[in-house]
């Protein structure tokens, strides 16, 4: 009797144990993957490598104008971002509250009309006012001054 009750109580433990860590794994898999889906539509397209991004002729759909755009602060640089990529202040890339990863994006500034592609990377900015945040270098390439903190933008998504 003795043995039997240990063996179910093993049974009944291994059984709690085993659908904890089924539950664990279910939310990791969750927090890594991006739940907004992309369009499936192909263009055909031709590859330029430009830097440290590579740019992908095609058609660019507006998403936003008027959207207001900012820039991340050194102290991010070398941190890992929500996409799990390390940032690079010296790269192609933005933070966007809502569009997937990995999102080819064109922001145009609207006062002197200078355009960069960037890949979305990260969540942000938490800011109310503001929709998206651009790396310095992506900043500064389109900024009219080099002390301006802030300008407004034409988001335009890459359709692909």
């Amino acid at each position: 009797m003795r043995k039997l009750i240990t063996l179910f109580f093993l049974l009944t433990i291994i059984g709690l144990v085993s659908s904890q860590s089924r539950g664990l794994n279910k939310q990791k898999a969750s927090v890594q993957k991006d739940t907004i889906k992309k369009s499936k539509m192909v263009l055909g397209r031709q590859e330029i490598i430009s830097d440290t991004l590579l740019v992908e002729n095609g058609k660019f759909k507006i998403y936003k104008t008027d959207a207001h755009a900012s820039y991340y602060a050194d102290k991010f640089n070398g941190r890992r971002t929500t996409s799990g990529r390390k940032f690079d202040n010296n790269k192609y890339t933005a933070a966007h509250k809502k569009l997937p990863f990995g999102t080819k994006v064109k922001v145009t500034n609207e006062a002197n009309g200078k355009s960069v592609i960037v890949e979305i990377t990260d969540r942000g900015p938490f800011v109310k006012s503001r929709e998206i945040d651009l790396s310095k270098r992506a900043f500064n390439d389109i900024a009219s001054r080099r002390d301006d903190g802030s300008m407004q933008v034409t988001i335009a998504v890459l359709n692909n």
